[in-house]
């Protein structure tokens, strides 16, 4: 039995009451109901729990973007048959997010193309799902922004900003050197988040490779010391996931 057009009157009252989003899977729910010959407050139920897990995912979809997760980068799109070597009892510990709990950080560190930033942006995403807040950002945007807060004067407001948050995500540091003003703002957050919040960084080098790359010698030694030994070490190694991306006449259409 084809399912029925809903009446006017119901998809004005729909409307009214701010769930137009029914409308479009309401007639089929409602078929099913009548085939079942459900109680008519169980099939009201079943109709409004589809309302509440729609709009559940929405706001996990809202929050993950406000956060700067990527939505495509996700556990569910982790390849585990990928050539790369990394510690899998570690992964699958970091994933219960333990770690906020107890204010420990993540250095996910490797070659260029192994997962790193994908495995920043899915722990992420879990974080988002457990209700904790969270802000990622690429370090040199990082870096950027807080510079340019320093023109409108909201440098410290911005700082109280991430430092607050539950998980902070800084993605590909030490791609370059620091300069003063950033050497400064990494070793606030750094000291600022020490036991008190977790932050998860994706970089080509090691911490001890970090050092020759920051400005100030003692804000460097201080805040890699700080990071360092508060932070479990996912190191991964292997080829580039872009490889298999690399376009070829095999995969070209026809």
């Amino acid at each position: 039995m084809p399912p029925r057009e809903l009446s006017k009157d119901l998809v004005r009252v729909l409307k009214s009451l701010k769930l137009g989003r029914l409308i479009p899977v309401l007639p089929e729910r409602l078929r099913q109901a009548r085939e079942r010959r459900m109680d008519p407050e169980d099939a009201l139920l079943m109709v409004l729990q589809d309302e509440v897990q729609r709009r559940q995912r929405v706001r996990l979809i809202n929050r993950a973007a406000r956060a700067g997760l990527s939505p495509t980068l996700v556990f569910d799109e982790w390849d585990v048959t990928a050539q790369i070597t990394y510690d899998r009892r570690l992964l699958d510990e970091l994933r219960t997010l333990n770690f906020v709990e107890r204010h420990h950080h993540i250095l996910v560190a490797g070659p260029v193309g192994v997962g790193k930033t994908m495995l920043a942006h899915a722990l992420g995403h879990l974080a988002i799902q457990r209700g904790l807040s969270v802000h990622l950002s690429t370090a040199d945007k990082l870096f950027n922004r807080l510079k340019g807060s320093r023109l409108d004067a909201t440098h410290e407001l911005e700082l109280r900003r991430l430092i607050a948050v539950d998980l902070l995500i800084i993605d590909d540091l030490a791609l370059r050197a620091l300069d003063d003003m950033e050497t400064a703002d990494l070793y606030e957050l750094v000291t600022a988040r020490h036991r008190k919040g977790s932050i998860i960084v994706s970089s080509n080098r090691t911490p001890d490779e970090w050092l020759p790359m920051l400005a100030d010698p003692l804000h460097a030694q201080a805040l890699v010391d700080r990071f360092s030994n508060n932070a479990y070490d996912l190191l991964i190694d292997g080829e580039s996931y872009r490889k298999r991306q690399k376009p070829s006449l095999g995969t070209a259409a026809s």
